[in-house]
């Protein structure tokens, strides 16, 4: 196996090309969780991977409880399945928050005041009661708890790891805030070797051909807790050694995947890059920068022909129309090429496709 034919399974096991998911829910069910640290991009990741994309069908089931949006892993939001997302906080954020000692001291944020926040936010929303994000801030400074400098982020991000809160339905286009419990009642219950058992066979089912290595990156596991969950997922997978390193991928998908000039818009932020911890696969090392410019840590939209990214991409909506500009790394491509990415997003959108520009190389 080589790299190009790793990236083209790739984009058949991620849904971006290929056979693609019915709804919303399936998608995040088949990838076990994905990027929505923005939450316009995540919207689109979701969508490029269903038979019909629509922004209002994401939205709605989001509203609908089908899918949560919360901090499970890394310490980054994520859109989870609503059953699974109890299991996956208990069995990943644990390492994250035992990793935020020192933040926590430079924050003035103690046991005591994560316990009395915790508190706090439960007599706020019980009942099925939801707050907006200032809302849950107020809560806090009339109970006595600074908000300031960070701190009330901090309890928020904080206290969902913790299991007790999730992100709820909008309110007027504003996130808000519910009690997971109350939110998620019917969630699964997974034993820690049972959940890591389960998430390596979502992982390598949608992520492969990847290692084991890009499986601990992507759930933020220890190589040991990353191992033992491979190892219980083997019997449903294969296996190909690529430069001396193993990747793994489901046994019931191996088909042979020519070359194609077909061109996918991916958002920022994708599974596609983001969900590996070795990315050479797509993305040549000389272009990375020109995807996360600076290293600050914000992925841009990505242009994708045939597993390779080639480029990145913006929208820009005037009078309420999809207008597309793409910078490419090398050689630039012509409208008519990517006349049929552009027409998807603006369908997912529900707005009328604009014109296309190609601005300097990136």
């Amino acid at each position: 196996m080589t790299h190009p034919e790793i990236a083209r399974l790739r984009l058949l096991n991620q849904r971006i090309s290929g056979e693609k998911c019915p709804d919303p829910a399936a998608v995040v069910r088949w990838m076990g969780a994905l990027q929505a640290q923005d939450y316009g991009q995540a919207g689109w990741a979701v969508g490029l991977r269903t038979l019909r994309p629509a922004l209002a069908a994401v939205e709605q089931a989001l509203a609908d409880g089908q899918l949560v949006l919360t901090w499970p892993m890394r310490g980054t939001m994520h859109l989870v399945p609503a059953e699974d997302a109890a299991w996956m906080v208990r069995l990943l954020a644990p390492r994250v928050l035992r990793g935020l000692t020192a933040r926590l001291r430079q924050l003035e944020l103690d046991q005591a005041t994560i316990e009395r926040s915790k508190t706090v936010f439960y007599e706020f929303l019980c009942g099925g009661r939801r707050l907006t994000r200032a809302g849950m801030m107020q809560a806090l400074e009339q109970a006595g708890i600074s908000t300031q400098g960070q701190r009330g982020y901090h309890l928020l991000g904080h206290t969902a790891q913790l299991g007790h809160i999730c992100f709820g339905p909008q309110l007027e286009r504003q996130q808000t805030f519910v009690l997971l419990d109350e939110w998620v009642p019917n969630a699964r219950k997974l034993d820690r070797e049972e959940a890591l058992a389960e998430l390596a066979r979502r992982y390598f089912r949608s992520h492969g051909p990847a290692t084991v290595h890009d499986f601990a990156n992507w759930a933020g596991l220890t190589l040991a807790d990353a191992r033992q969950g491979l190892e219980a997922a083997q019997p449903v997978l294969v296996s190909a050694k690529v430069e001396e390193q193993l990747y793994w991928f489901s046994a019931e998908e191996m088909p042979v995947v020519a070359p194609t000039n077909a061109v996918q818009l991916l958002p920022g932020f994708d599974e596609y890059l983001l969900g590996y911890k070795d990315r050479r696969a797509v993305l040549a090392p000389e272009h990375a920068a020109k995807v996360v410019p600076g290293g600050n840590g914000v992925f841009k939209p990505m242009v994708v022909v045939d597993g390779q990214i080639v480029g990145t991409w913006q929208r820009a909506v005037k009078k309420g129309v999809v207008d597309i500009v793409a910078s490419f790394f090398e050689k630039a491509l012509e409208a008519d090429a990517v006349a049929c990415a552009r027409r998807q997003y603006a369908d997912f959108l529900g707005l009328p496709l604009g014109g296309f520009r190609v601005e300097s190389k990136s």
